[in-house]
């Protein structure tokens, strides 16, 4: 049956907010971000059935940060017209996403006869998160999109109070899942067929196991340089935490999913215990010896950590504090989560001595 929310049409929801009222319509955002996280899993899904991989993969522009392919820019031109349309409606927008507007660091203004002062909300969005798995249609990429109330420059990860993540499928599969969050009110999920579109609510579990031993959990070792030392820490750490283990039993299993969005789909729905993504820290200290660094992750990649937190995941910095960061285009993230508190605890004292023998924390 068809989730109350997807009763909502776009076409309806203009007039609803005041221009300059300032509160947050959460049902509201959350509709609106679902059925543009639907619109973005249709366009790529034509993408992937009518374009070469040749022409998914052309580079259209170089961001400041990350590279944007044509998928990508396919995306942002079906994304701008459907914000714009209802961003009167939302009490004004400040869009904040790479590669769209010129700014993609103020962020875009809609509608565009306001200030960015005068917008009720700041939206942080990745439009395709994972592009290189999707484009060449062998893994789920993820919309990723989380608002927050307008507080200028100053606003924060910690400060969105709607998420939502689209799942966006291979060539290969009819089904996308939708997760999002309000906060304070739990995780919802429900998937989606793509042909039938119909709508099945599913659960939000994440991992109930006390111990990273025998599951899945990793640090991100995506791309060069620095993976040999990445893998290093892992090795130790798990030498530190599993002393007796069996010779020649496989300890624990990786999955290094090149979505940081599809890292925190795989803790939500209990396939994977543990994920740490410490390539800034590493990068930190190897530019200070003068060394060649690589691509990190921004706060776009985790502005749906919201659903983890409200699932009961548990989210941090490496240092263990609450996540944050400005919401823009470029900071370095940092960030770890814990499928739950025993995980928490069996991992976190062990992953904070080996970050400090490597310099890292």
């Amino acid at each position: 049956m068809l989730p109350k929310f997807m009763w909502f049409r776009i076409g309806n929801i203009a007039g609803l907010l005041n221009l300059n009222a300032k509160a947050m319509n959460h049902e509201l955002i959350r509709e609106v971000l679902c059925q543009i996280g639907e619109a973005v899993c249709r366009k790529v899904h034509q993408s992937l059935r009518e374009q070469s991989i040749e022409e998914r993969a052309a580079v259209h522009q170089e961001g400041a940060d990350d590279t944007i392919y044509q998928i990508d820019k396919d995306v942002e031109d079906i994304i701008l017209p459907l914000l714009r349309a209802q961003a009167a409606a939302l009490g004004g927008v400040v869009l904040i996403a790479e590669g769209i507007g010129e700014d993609s660091e103020s962020g875009l203004v809609l509608p565009e006869n306001i200030t960015a002062g005068q917008a009720a909300i700041r939206i942080i969005m990745d439009p395709i998160d994972g592009t290189r798995g999707i484009m060449y249609d062998k893994r789920s990429a993820f919309f990723l999109a989380g608002a927050a109330p307008n507080k200028g420059s100053k606003t924060c990860l910690q400060d969105i109070e709607v998420s939502v993540m689209t799942e966006l499928p291979t060539s290969r599969s009819v089904l996308s899942d939708t997760l999002w969050a309000v906060k304070g009110q739990g995780a919802h999920r429900y998937t989606w067929h793509l042909e039938k579109n119909t709508r099945e609510t599913r659960t939000i579990r994440p991992s109930q196991s006390p111990t990273w031993y025998g599951g899945f959990g990793q640090i991100a070792r995506f791309f060069p340089p620095g993976r040999d030392v990445l893998a290093a820490i892992e090795d130790e750490m798990l030498a530190t935490l599993f002393p007796d283990a069996p010779e020649g039993k496989a300890i624990v299993f990786e999955d290094q999913y090149i979505s940081s969005g599809g890292q925190l789909y795989e803790i939500l729905v209990g396939h994977d215990r543990f994920v740490a993504d410490i390539r800034e820290s590493l990068f930190r200290k190897m530019r200070k010896a003068g060394q060649k660094t690589g691509h990190v992750c921004h706060p776009y990649d985790v502005c749906a950590t919201l659903i983890g937190q409200e699932a009961g995941v548990i989210i941090t910095n490496p240092a263990g504090e609450p996540l944050n960061a400005p919401l823009d285009t470029t900071s370095p993230v940092d960030w770890v989560a814990y499928a739950n508190g025993q995980l928490k605890a069996q991992i976190e004292p062990i992953l904070h001595r080996v970050l400090t023998k490597y310099g890292l924390l």
